[in-house]
């Protein structure tokens, strides 16, 4: 595999990290990882797109070699000014492929900003935020917020060994991670620390802590508004594989594939599906069709 080249810009008085692969003169494609993951995740996936495309993988506010946000509420809204400001580094409209929570980011930049997006393929991103939709405020939500922030406060990171001990970790979550996928991998997910290993990612950014507070009804307003084509790529044995199904009607240019033998993380479990799925969306939508 080709080496990436890192650069950095400034979101909102944070300096953000991002990779780039390919030719600058090609035609940018944004990749944007969901949470407690890297640009780096996407190092296969990006080799696929390399040749043909200026690819640009960025790192989460509080993800990778990003730094973390100040105060700690990683509210969602604050993601989509991060993600537009790396759309406009690269000259919109862009190509965009996300996963996860990157997905769900990308519907309200395109449904805001339809017009800054060429096609988008949405690697289980979901229109409900992780935890569910957001209560009503009031006092017992403001009380569990804040119990829950005041309990971050004393927590530690969870250490490892060293890379093998987490490289083990990912395949906890992910059996159909290889040894050397996941030891890739936690190369650059973990951070040395005091003779062992933690995870980059900020804790304050974890699901059930950021704030991720835009219900299922407000995103389905984001939805209608997205004019270019999607493409939601779904594993068959992921857990909301049917929600997410029947959650593509919404998409006015919408259409879903499912993919055999892949759970959540479709782009480890079968990379060359979803780089042949995603290359074939992205060449229909610059041919016009």
């Amino acid at each position: 595999m080709s080496e990436p080249r890192q650069h950095f810009f400034e979101s909102q008085r944070l300096r953000l990290s991002y990779w780039e692969w390919g030719d600058p003169a090609n035609p940018p494609l944004l990749l944007h990882h969901g949470g407690r993951d890297t640009a780096r995740s996407w190092d296969r996936i990006a080799e696929g797109f390399a040749d043909a495309y200026r690819v640009l993988a960025l790192d989460l506010r509080g993800h990778g070699d990003s730094q973390p946000e100040i105060g700690g509420e990683y509210a969602i809204r604050q993601n989509v000014v991060d993600l537009l400001g790396l759309v406009d580094l690269a000259g919109p409209p862009v190509f965009l492929l996300g996963h996860s929570y990157g997905g769900r980011i990308g519907y309200l930049a395109a449904g805001a900003f339809p017009e800054r997006f060429r096609a988008i393929v949405s690697i289980e991103g979901p229109l409900e935020p992780s935890h569910g939709d957001p209560k009503p405020f009031a006092p017992d939500v403001l009380r569990s917020m804040v119990e829950t922030r005041q309990a971050l406060v004393g927590r530690r990171p969870r250490v490892y060994e060293d890379l093998e001990d987490a490289a083990g970790r990912m395949r906890e979550n992910n059996p159909r991670l290889s040894p050397e996928h996941s030891l890739d991998l936690a190369r650059h997910a973990a951070v040395p620390a005091d003779g062992s290993y933690q995870w980059k990612f900020d804790n304050w950014a974890r699901p059930g802590v950021r704030r991720d507070d835009v219900s299922a009804e407000e995103m389905r307003r984001f939805t209608a508004a997205i004019t270019c084509p999607l493409l939601l790529i779904v594993g068959e044995d992921s857990g909301g594989r049917r929600r997410m199904q029947d959650q593509i009607s919404l998409f006015p240019n919408g259409r879903s594939v499912l993919v055999p033998d892949a759970a959540h993380w479709v782009h480890h479990d079968q990379p060359q599906t979803v780089i042949r799925e995603a290359r074939a969306w992205f060449e229909q939508a610059a041919r016009g069709e």
